[in-house]
Order: C-alpha cells, then sequence, then structure tokens
C-alpha cells in the first residue's frame, strides 16, 4: 500500500470516529456543565496519553515542536470541544452538524498558511462554494435556530481548522499519535485543576447516557481518533485527505436520527449533499 493511500484510509477511520463526536457532546451536555465536559474529557484523554507515551518511552518534543504543540492543544484540546459543547446547548446537533462543511476549507487555508500546501486555483472555487452553501444555509433560516448557537459553531471550525493544519503539519516529523498525546499532556495540569473546579457536586443525578457521552468523547474524539487522522493528514496531505471531512455530515446526521431521534430536515440534508460535491469536487484540485 503507497504512501497516499494508506493516508486516505486513516483520514477516512479518523472521520467516522468524528462523526460520534457532536451526537455525544449533545448528550453529555444535556446533564454536564459545558465548561466540565470540555476539561474533564481532555483531562481524562490526557491521563491515558502520558501514560502511553511512558510505556512506550517517546522522547520528548524539541523546543521549536512546542509552540505548535500549543496551538494544537489549543484549537483540538480545548477551543473546539469548549465552543461545541456552548453551541450545542443552543442548537441539536443536527444542525451543527451542517456545519462541518465548513471544516475542509478551514483546513485547507490553515494548510496554506502553516503546511506551506499550494492547492490549484479551482480547488478554492468549489471550497468557497460549499461554504457559501453552509453559510447559505443559515441564513435562509434566519438563525431562527440561534444566531449564538451557529456563532460558536464558526468559531469552532475556525479553531479546529487550525489545530488540524497545525498537528498534520507536525505530523511529519514528531508522529501522528505523539502529536495529539503531547498536545494532551501538555495541557493536563490545567484541565486537571479546571476538571476539579468544574467538577459537580455529586454525580448521582447523572443517567448512564451522559457518562457513555463523556466516556465517547474522552477516548475516541479526544485521542483514538486524532492518532488516525493526523498520521493520514501527514501521508496524503492536509488539503486533500481534509476533504474526508465531507462524509462527516452523512455519518453525523445519521446517528442524530438513530441514536438522539432528533429532527433532520430535508434542507438539512440538502444542503449537507450540495456541500459534499462542491468540496468533493475540489478533492479533485487539492494538489
Amino acid at each position: 500500500m503507497d504512501r497516499t493511500t494508506a493516508g486516505w484510509m486513516n483520514g477516512f477511520i479518523g472521520v467516522v470516529i468524528f462523526s460520534g463526536s457532536l451526537p455525544a457532546t449533545r448528550v453529555a451536555v444535556m446533564q454536564f456543565d459545558p465548561v466540565f465536559l470540555t476539561v474533564a474529557r481532555a483531562a481524562i484523554a490526557g491521563i491515558l496519553a502520558l501514560a502511553l507515551l511512558l510505556v512506550l518511552r517517546q522522547k520528548r518534543p524539541s523546543h521549536s515542536e512546542l509552540a505548535s504543540l500549543v496551538i494544537v492543544a489549543a484549537g483540538v484540546v480545548v477551543g473546539f470541544p469548549l465552543l461545541t459543547a456552548l453551541a450545542l446547548q443552543h442548537v441539536t446537533s443536527a444542525h451543527s452538524i451542517v456545519f462541518i462543511g465548513l471544516l475542509p476549507l478551514a483546513t485547507a487555508i490553515f494548510g496554506v498558511i502553516r503546511g506551506g500546501e499550494r492547492p490549484k486555483p479551482a480547488f478554492w472555487l468549489f471550497s468557497i462554494l460549499g461554504s457559501a452553501l453552509v453559510a447559505g444555509f443559515a441564513l435562509f433560516r434566519g438563525l431562527a435556530a440561534s444566531p449564538v448557537g451557529d456563532l460558536l459553531m464558526l468559531a469552532a471550525i475556525m479553531v479546529c481548522g487550525l489545530g488540524y493544519a497545525e498537528g498534520g503539519t507536525l505530523s511529519r516529523t514528531l508522529g501522528g499519535w505523539q502529536v495529539i498525546s503531547w498536545a494532551l499532556v501538555l495541557s493536563l495540569p490545567l484541565m486537571m485543576i479546571a476538571t476539579i473546579v468544574y467538577m459537580p457536586a455529586t454525580f448521582s443525578g447523572i443517567d448512564a447516557p451522559a457518562f457513555f457521552g463523556l466516556a465517547y468523547v474522552s477516548l475516541f474524539s479526544m485521542l483514538v481518533g486524532f492518532v488516525f487522522w493526523y498520521r493520514g493528514l501527514s501521508q496524503g496531505g492536509i488539503a486533500a485527505v481534509g476533504q474526508l471531512q465531507l462524509l462527516q455530515p452523512f455519518f453525523g446526521l445519521a446517528l442524530a436520527a438513530t441514536l438522539l431521534h432528533e429532527s433532520v430536515t430535508w434542507g438539512m440534508l440538502a444542503v449537507t449533499v450540495a456541500v459534499i460535491m462542491c468540496v468533493a469536487g475540489a478533492k479533485r484540485f487539492a494538489r
């Protein structure tokens, strides 16, 4: 198997895992404070990452790599989880998943800025068209779902795109699973303190689904998914493999409808399909 094919396969596995993040977060924030959910998931994943690094005796990152790890931590360990958790207090996971259609464009933009990639002009045409469809969807609904929720989701997409691109670039030298592991460990002291501060006075009123949601986003969304995702970005290219995120709305909407029994309108499906078609066209010109 060549390096590019391996990159697409690893990226696909990562996207499948990430697709469950928003529905799981939606379930968890029904009973957990969004700030506690953010710091607890990072603390749990950080402890697991630290154990993994120690057992496998991985070398410490260099001083030059620490700055990139801070960006990764700020984007995907803290920024995206916190902003989406806050957004999901205002909008459904089905509505928020549509915004994931913007992630390929955000990732590609930061891939150019931070990773030095140079997609062809036609790539940007398709990507911008897809982004316009997503923005038009929100405007067509009059932001009725919640202006606050939509703005939080847009902010989440931006910081996530930066974290993806920075991590994908760093993975070329540090390794895919090592990047997310060191980013989690770097955040661990602060996340542990914040977890204690925001911990509920009692867990007696928390139902099993909320705990399952916390477990999923801690283990899979924060750690396992990134092992495959960053490896895929480093092997197949940030802008190119980043287009696999177009599949995430399909998987996410299916999970939201199946597990959460949320309403998935024809408008949501139409926009999701249109965005996927646009950015799939961009994939052809990613390199």
